[in-house]
């Protein structure tokens, strides 16, 4: 492969990895991560790259997911996608989280609303509306409940993302048919997606400081 991104996903329970050279996914692996990042992490990497017989030294970049998500599993991701593109002088880049969960989104008309679990039963959250033939993020990265959320919907909305069977009918009670709720598949984070948001962003010659480059971390507001 002449040119290879490792993008890097460990912002919540629901860690990725994925190698992706611009044209395809060659290899990905998602599974859910009992807050034992620091373990999984690197042994699933020299997988992932022993997989497709590529060699760290032929990767020409690194992509990660920046949060909003857990504080631990945040810190870990980008510690060692920092490490990674120091060590092999390649270009980094860093996503939000909930724009890589709304990509995935296609063929969508409806107003997206992109959830991430926070934990103590809340969730970080950020709308979307498909305009120019992408989403595009209309409101700030926030910390909710589902049930303050659906106080602000007004209109049928997608919800996609880290929404469990509770969530779902927290949704439905509250809206009715005006939540639609992706497909457990559809609301899988992937860190392909994540890998092609961020080939994007190379390609416009756009790379993050690893200096400089930190996780965005949500706080619940105070009343």
């Amino acid at each position: 492969m002449d040119h290879c991104v490792l993008a890097i996903d460990t912002a919540t329970q629901t860690a990725s990895i994925a190698l992706y050279d611009g044209e395809r996914v060659h290899s990905e692996e998602t599974w859910r991560s009992e807050r034992n990042h620091t373990v999984e992490l690197m042994p699933s990497l020299v997988r992932l790259l022993d997989r497709q017989g590529v060699s760290p030294r032929e990767l020409t970049g690194v992509v990660v997911a920046l949060g909003p998500g857990f504080f631990t599993g945040l810190r870990i991701g980008l510690s060692v996608a920092k490490g990674l593109a120091l060590a092999l002088k390649v270009p980094l880049v860093g996503v939000p989280t909930l724009d890589a969960l709304a990509y995935a989104q296609t063929g969508q008309s409806l107003p997206l609303y992109a959830v991430v679990q926070a934990g103590r039963g809340r969730v970080c959250t950020a709308c979307y509306r498909w305009k120019g033939g992408q989403w595009r993020r209309a409101t700030d990265y926030r910390i909710t409940t589902l049930t303050e959320l659906c106080r602000q919907v007004e209109e049928p909305t997608l919800f996609c993302g880290e929404i469990e069977a509770e969530g779902v009918r927290c949704l439905r009670e509250n809206l009715g048919r005006r939540a639609v709720v992706a497909s457990p598949a559809s609301c899988l984070r992937r860190a392909g997606y994540l890998a092609e948001l961020g080939w994007q962003r190379l390609k416009r010659g756009q790379a993050d400081d690893p200096a400089t480059l930190s996780p965005i971390y949500l706080h619940h507001p105070k009343n």
